[in-house]
């Protein structure tokens, strides 16, 4: 435990200051926008990004994926094994005006751990969080957390007193499609302060002139212009012509161009997620297949089938351009539990894929619908089409049902989709946010994303004993045993680790983050 303590606290160093060398608007474009700025109601990459600029956590994972001070400055367990103490930043003020205390994180926590919270589950050991003073909180767990901080990067931090005078003080139920005031609204104590909000459109923010950080962060964007760009020609065209400054997404098919133009730079990165295919395994029957009373997804070897009829390596070099890594688990290098044998890739095999298939009892194959977002993930519904005709080598007729991510999301969580694309990054580079998300059987702390319907009370078991064991040797020695059940059992088909591309113009210095989170408060023009 002491071990783990010392190195967080390594990676609260002082942040490098950074002198302004210009200052002036970034025009910012990416294929898929927001999908609500309440900070609690979605865990998405891409709200969270917009939320990071506005918005502050506790902790904060710097632009090379190390944990630093944000709105606390220090952290550390208690004599109480069971509670941890964060000392708060002073002076810290919200876009409003108001003061930033240790009231705020009790209300925002808790906030974050309420049943329309997308955010829960990294709370889920969490019992209570007390205000010992302004600048003091303690976070109150069932049994020990050797991995708290980890989870507290993506948790953002509002203004009491601005959500319950605006009737925000629950997250936005957003698969029921509620509509509240923290949808289009914000009021944090981030970098920048929102102006303007144009869903699908566009969204405004400026520099936040009293930022507690501004001698210690880069002031040289002062207002940001987003944009969101589905198609991505025209956001390639975007940049090339200058009408953009900086793109997260540059489409594997126009690398060389990018690349080729003056004044532009393509900065590359391997990314914190992984690609794959969820499969409805628990329902009786499918909604969208031809077979009357009876789950194929419910056979394992129908999904082993599935899982070697899959050609990674074809969708890397042809989708994919030789942008990806082909995968053989659901999680990305970075994080906590991988190992070369999990992440080995099932060989290409459609003759042994058939022989599964007809030993199942469905040679004839079936029918049924792959549901896919189109403006989420790099090549996201090319990738769906590549796997269409794959299944279909083995008797699977696949039909594909391509939406934007704010359509196709609500899918997974509500349960109406068999057959479905996700992405997963892992902000804690733990294993045990990908079970707690993905793995656990759905209620009300956990399983929020699971749409395979896949339960396991035995694996449950294990999967929350993790929070409170401070033994990491047995720990991992857990998460190693669930690997092998959650591989075993095929609950997902991998398809490949995804590379990132930003482009942008030459005149900017801003690396590429692991998690796709460009946090513009570090960003800098070259003199």
């Amino acid at each position: 435990m002491k071990r783990l303590v010392t190195a967080m606290m390594l990676g609260t160093a002082a942040l490098a200051l950074a002198a302004p060398a210009s200052a002036e608007t970034l025009r910012w474009a990416a294929a898929g926008d927001s999908l609500t700025l309440d900070p609690h109601a979605q865990n998405e990459g891409p709200t969270h990004t917009m939320s990071h600029q506005v918005y502050e956590t506790l902790l904060h994972r710097d632009m090379a994926g190390k944990i630093v001070p944000s709105l606390a400055t220090e952290w550390a367990p208690t004599d109480d094994p069971n509670k941890w103490e964060f000392k708060l930043r002073p002076g810290v003020k919200f876009h409003d005006g108001a003061d930033f205390t240790a009231s705020d994180v009790v209300f925002s926590l808790k906030r974050a751990m309420l049943p329309d919270s997308d955010m829960k589950e990294l709370l889920a050991s969490v019992s209570d969080v007390v205000a010992v003073d302004d600048l003091t909180v303690q976070i109150v767990t069932n049994g020990p957390n050797p991995i708290l901080p980890s989870n507290l990067t993506n948790l953002f931090i509002l203004d009491e007193g601005w959500a319950k005078a605006n009737g925000v003080e629950k997250p936005q139920d957003f698969e029921g499609g509620e509509e509240t005031f923290a949808v289009r609204n914000a009021n944090g104590t981030g970098a920048f302060m929102l102006v303007e909000r144009a869903p699908d459109s566009k969204t405004v923010l400026k520099r936040n002139p009293n930022h507690w950080g501004k001698d210690q962060f880069s002031q040289d964007v002062t207002e940001i212009v987003f944009t969101p760009i589905q198609n991505a020609a025209t956001r390639v065209a975007a940049l090339l012509s200058g009408e953009v400054d900086f793109i997260q997404d540059v489409p594997v098919q126009d690398l060389g161009r990018v690349e080729a133009a003056d004044g532009l730079v393509v900065r590359t990165a391997p990314q914190n997620r992984v690609i794959f295919f969820g499969m409805n395994v628990g329902d009786a029957d499918l909604k969208t297949d031809n077979i009357e009373g009876k789950n194929p997804f419910a056979d394992p070897r129908v999904r082993e089938a599935m899982n070697m009829a899959i050609n990674r390596d074809a969708i890397r070099q042809v989708v994919m351009r030789g942008q990806s890594q082909p995968a053989g688990v659901i999680m990305p290098p970075f994080v906590n539990g991988w190992t070369p044998e999990l992440d080995a890739v099932p060989a290409t095999d459609v003759a042994k894929a058939k022989a599964l298939m007809a030993e199942a009892g469905y040679g004839d194959g079936f029918s049924v619908t792959l549901n896919c977002p189109n403006d989420r993930y790099i090549n996201d519904e090319a990738i769906c089409q590549a796997a269409v005709g794959m299944m279909g080598q083995i008797g699977i007729k696949v039909a594909l049902d391509a939406k934007p991510k704010a359509q196709h999301f609500p899918l997974i969580g509500g349960y109406e989709t068999d057959f479905y694309m996700l992405g997963w990054g892992v902000p804690t580079f733990d294993s045990e946010y990908i079970f707690n998300f993905l793995v656990h059987t759905k209620g009300e702390k956990y399983g929020s994303w699971n749409g395979t319907r896949y339960s396991n009370p035995e694996l449950d078991a294990k999967i929350e004993s993790l929070a409170s064991e401070t033994d990491l040797a047995k720990r991992d020695a857990t998460i190693a045993e669930i690997w092998q059940v959650v591989q075993a059992e095929t609950i997902y088909l991998p398809i490949h680790h995804q590379v990132l591309n930003w482009g942008m113009k030459s005149a900017i210095d801003f690396p590429v983050q692991p998690e796709d989170q460009p946090h513009f408060k570090y960003l800098t023009f070259k003199k």
